[in-house]
């Protein structure tokens, strides 16, 4: 693969059901069951999660690990569910809109509609999009 960039040329396609196992297997589950090493597992090194709602990024794996460190001790709850996936092997990407059914400790159950653009270099994510209905729930952590 020459240089990456997101969507571009000379990226190496890797089978249709991959996108969907990723997301939703692995990371999305990881998230869900607050699996820590599940959910880092489907990041590059030095990729980047841009909360684009609020303009928030989480640049490399500790400030992303940060990141959910904080998501998992702020909610009691997390639920990711009701996917439509959209995934472009010839690009290496997956766009995915869901529900997300979260409870913030001592707080009431709160429901967004959201999506994620994930871009992939090699089976990883290495940059993802995340657009929120709601108040931006991705703040920054300890790094």
């Amino acid at each position: 693969m020459s240089e990456w960039s997101e969507g571009g040329p000379g990226q190496d396609p890797l089978p249709y059901p991959y996108y969907i196992d990723i997301v939703t297997k692995r990371y999305f589950d990881g998230v869900d069951n607050k699996v820590m090493d599940q959910v880092l597992d489907c990041f590059t090194e030095d990729a980047v999660l841009h909360e684009v709602t609020s303009d928030t990024r989480h640049d490399g794996k500790p400030a992303i690990r940060a990141m959910f460190e904080k998501l998992f001790a702020d909610f009691s709850d997390i639920w990711h569910g009701n996917f439509v996936h959209t995934a472009d092997p010839d690009s290496n990407a997956v766009c995915s809109q869901f529900t997300v059914l979260i409870t913030p400790n001592g707080g009431d159950e709160l429901r967004y509609e959201n999506c994620n653009r994930f871009y992939l270099k090699g089976d990883k994510f290495h940059r993802v999009y995340v657009y929120m209905s709601g108040d931006n729930l991705l703040k920054e952590g300890e790094a």
